[in-house]
């Protein structure tokens, strides 16, 4: 039986230009729907300056943790905002008790790569500066987003740099050269990723780059050790489902710990839907809010 939530958003993609048309096009799509989406009550936000980029701190009423946890979002390295997550940022805040600070990294093809990895490394570095200790800090992001937040970890592990207590990744596209057997599995049943797309965006941000760079497809990093625990979230029926089961192969098989959770049915980044339309939206973001909380807010 189809999840019934799932084909109302089949439909509404349809119809809103989120996923189709040039980058320009799906930009300005994104950020009409945009406008509707409202953080939920109680959360303050503030804007901020990190790494040279605009940012917000998103801090829920009930603070429960001395913690902190930069979110890099999704949108293909092409698209994206601000504006676009603050409501999936202010959620997992109110979620793991603690504030998100989210982040404008610079986006392709206007600034390529490895402008939003730089971006990244540098906004986390300027948390530490403020003196926020990296035992209570996280990284999270989805899609290109979560492979942002593991490339970010590499890019920090090569300068030496302190990694932070845990990182999340929601349907992480870490692998750039749309060559997993997913694509063509799964195309009929993913209403959100298609191969073209994401080849797309590649191209946009890759310019003349390998596609198997590591800090552009982290999947392919020679070198997976030392990460902090990560915890991955990916829907059953979305083309990126071999992304997320291969990060957490690769990461068990490096001696890290990798924490695998594939919801049925469950397509792109279902936790930025509702949960009056998708049920384990919100089940999903409690989940991560305890896994943050845990590994943040631990006292040893």
């Amino acid at each position: 039986m189809t999840h019934p939530g799932v084909e109302v958003i089949r439909a509404f993609l349809g119809d809103s230009g989120v996923t189709t048309g040039t980058i320009g096009e799906q930009r300005e799509a994104m950020a009409d729907l945009a406008r509707s989406s409202l953080p939920p009550d109680g959360v303050a936000i503030e804007p901020v300056m990190l790494g040279g980029c605009r940012g917000e701190w998103l801090t829920p009423a009930s603070v429960a943790i001395d913690a902190v946890v930069l979110y890099l979002h999704g949108g293909g390295y092409c698209t994206g905002s601000l504006d676009s997550h603050r409501n999936l940022a202010s959620r997992l805040a109110v979620a793991a008790g603690c504030p998100v600070v989210t982040l404008d990294y610079r986006l392709a093809p206007e600034h390529p790569f490895p402008a939003a990895v730089d971006d990244a490394a540098a906004a986390y570095g300027d948390l530490l500066a403020l003196g926020i200790p990296p035992e209570r800090m996280a990284i999270a992001g989805d899609s290109a987003g979560g492979g942002l937040t593991v490339a970010s970890l590499l890019a920090l592990r090569a300068t030496g740099s302190p990694l932070p207590a845990a990182a999340v990744c929601l349907s992480p596209w870490v692998d750039l050269t749309q060559t997993s057997g997913a694509y063509q599995r799964l195309a009929a049943k993913d209403p959100m990723v298609t191969k073209a797309g994401l080849d797309l965006m590649a191209q946009a941000y890759l310019g003349a780059t390998d596609p198997r760079a590591e800090l552009a497809s982290p999947l392919f990093a020679e070198d997976l050790s030392g990460l902090p625990p990560l915890f991955i979230e990916v829907g059953e029926h979305e083309v990126l489902i071999d992304d997320a089961i291969h990060l957490a192969e690769r990461v068990a098989a490096a001696g890290g710990e990798a924490t695998l959770t594939v919801w049925p049915e469950m397509v792109h980044v279902f936790q930025a839907f509702p949960g009056p339309l998708i049920p384990e939206s919100e089940q999903s973001v409690a989940a991560i809010g305890s896994f943050l909380a845990d590994h943040v807010g631990r006292s040893d």
